[in-house]
């Protein structure tokens, strides 16, 4: 007689956590975004059973070099429509375009990343939490470049020992999320126009120590999924088991279209008990 199984289906196994990955909204009062990023949260929450929101940063349109007026109304803006509009919890990353790098203002206390963390409640650009048997480690990944004009990906040598003690104290059967706003492994950055004979990548594009990065997580096979944004396109790069995702943005080319053959969008995740999990790009 034939042998009959008893194990569950795998089309019948149930996540355990859903999660939506927005990145890359830059909302601003043009180009009808504040409506637009209210009918992509709506999406999101139309959306069987999803637990929560990963924002992946460039929160507002761009704090870098500008007057407090401007970046105090982005922000107003910001609370005003995910009050009115989401009722999910949000756990953020910070962006390269929520950094204020006024040259003339070093001195102030809100100088850097301060403005945000204070907006957003947060003690710390990096931490990380437990949810539903994961472990997510949220990452900054924006840092003042070698010549102190712009911006540079990586974590610095302070955020890689929390990072590694992290992922010492996380127990090897639970699953770990990493989310990064610049790419910690990303192949957007080859498709590009024109490409003679080399490819240049600049600093702040990709993070500059991805080897280190991915050497540490080599240590530690129970890091799963590695997801981010920033580049506003949407690829995935699977590397020593680990899965690398970059979605698309919210804004897709910052409110004026697709970015090349990416639309507007978001990531939707379903997460599972044994450590594996299931990805795809949402169109809204």
């Amino acid at each position: 007689m034939p042998g009959i199984s008893f194990n569950k289906p795998l089309e019948d196994r149930k996540p355990v956590l859903r999660v939506a990955h927005i990145t890359d909204v830059h909302l601003k009062d043009k180009w009808d975004a504040p409506a637009r990023f209210a009918r992509c949260l709506k999406h999101i929450q139309q959306q069987p059973a999803v637990d929560m929101i990963l924002n992946g940063g460039d929160i507002v349109f761009d704090m870098n070099k500008e007057n407090m007026d401007t970046i105090n109304s982005q922000w107003d803006l910001w609370h005003s429509i995910i009050k009115q509009e989401c009722s999910l919890p949000i756990h953020y990353a910070l962006g390269n375009h929520d950094i204020w790098w006024n040259e003339n203002n070093k001195g102030q206390a809100i100088y850097g990343k301060q403005y945000s963390l204070n907006q957003l409640h947060l003690e710390s650009p990096y931490y990380g939490f437990i949810k539903k048997g994961w472990k997510f480690i949220v990452l900054d990944s924006v840092h003042i470049d070698i010549d102190g004009t712009w911006y540079i990906g990586k974590l610095g040598d302070v955020q890689f020992d929390w990072l590694e003690n992290e992922l010492k104290a996380t127990p090897s059967n639970t699953p770990v999320c990493v989310l990064s706003h610049i790419p910690i492994l990303t192949a957007t950055l080859m498709v590009e126009d024109n490409i003679v004979n080399k490819w240049e990548f600049l600093g702040g594009d990709m993070h500059t120590d991805t080897a280190k990065i991915i050497n540490l997580f080599y240590k530690y096979p129970n890091v799963k999924l590695c997801l981010s944004g920033h580049i506003h396109l949407r690829d995935k790069v699977v590397y020593d088991n680990v899965t690398f995702v970059c979605n698309g943005a919210v804004s897709g080319a910052w409110w004026e279209g697709n970015k090349r053959e990416t639309a507007p969008g978001y990531g939707l995740i379903d997460f599972y008990a044994d450590g594996s999990f299931d990805e795809k790009y949402v169109n809204y």
